[in-house]
């Protein structure tokens, strides 16, 4: 094994490393932030990037065109579902009430909610 393949796979296991400590961190705010909006975040920004590390590690232990293609599409879709379904887990939480809103600094969907009223 050459040096340069020696270094590409040092690389892909190291971002490995960062990616799952990453969603361990997300993990731990989950289980340890007070509210539901706090999870959601803690939810989805660690979770999203600790992916996209965790897929570029094994990007560069694959190397393969194939693999490369699926490993794309794996982080599109995941960029892509990951802060949507957040979202929507959050506002369904501020519709039935979860949220405290003496919390909140800024409300603007109560103002939004109660224009259509």
């Amino acid at each position: 094994m050459n040096l340069w393949l020696q270094i590409v796979d040092t690389a892909g296991a190291v971002l490995l490393l960062i990616g799952a400590a990453i969603c361990l961190l997300g993990v731990i705010g989950m289980l340890r932030l007070p509210d539901v909006l706090s999870r959601s975040h803690a939810a989805t920004k660690p979770q999203t990037l600790g992916m996209i590390f965790v897929l570029a590690g094994v990007a560069l232990r694959l190397r393969s065109g194939m693999d490369l293609a699926t490993l794309a599409l794996i982080a599109f879709f995941q960029m892509l579902t990951g802060p949507v379904a957040s979202h929507l887990v959050a506002r369904s939480a501020y519709r039935t009430g979860q949220v405290e809103h003496s919390e909140l600094l800024f409300d603007e969907l109560d103002e939004q909610l109660t224009d259509g009223k």
